[in-house]
């Protein structure tokens, strides 16, 4: 009986070792996906208004795919000036509703992410929304 108990507990020492040093694919996402700056957008949850006119259809769907194609550059720890108009953005992230003022100019895409406690600045550099800026009615 007593060789029995120590098999197991080496075995199970060995599995939760096992799991902290190499854990699976679904939970290192899902705990990466909790520190994400630049959150992924869905079309389910997503809503896009420009200058107070809601988008919907291919519109919307396009402005979310360039949004999610964007690429990160930096986080702003000192918020810079906010010109022209935004798209604005409310979205579900998580279990959490959330807000992304977005401002489009010529070299970079600034956004401000309101979520209910803070708001994070960053930089995003995007083909898309720098050549559509004109449709978009916002920053020359």
């Amino acid at each position: 009986m007593g060789i029995w108990v120590w098999v197991l507990m080496i075995f199970l020492i060995a599995f939760v070792k096992l799991l902290v040093t190499c854990p699976p694919t679904f939970i290192v996402d899902w705990f990466v996906s909790k520190f994400e700056v630049h959150p992924k957008l869905s079309n389910e949850t997503a809503t896009v208004d420009i200058n107070g006119e809601r988008l919907d259809g291919e519109e919307k769907i396009q402005v979310i795919n360039e949004f999610n194609e964007a690429i990160f550059l930096q986080k702003y720890y000192v918020h810079p000036k906010k010109s022209g108009t935004p798209l604005i953005i409310n979205t579900k992230i998580g279990k959490k509703n959330a807000r992304l003022f977005v401002y489009i100019y010529n070299d970079h895409v600034d956004v401000f992410k309101h979520d209910k406690k803070k708001i994070i600045a960053y930089k995003l550099l995007s083909e898309g929304f720098q050549k559509r800026k004109q449709f978009f009615n916002v920053n020359v």
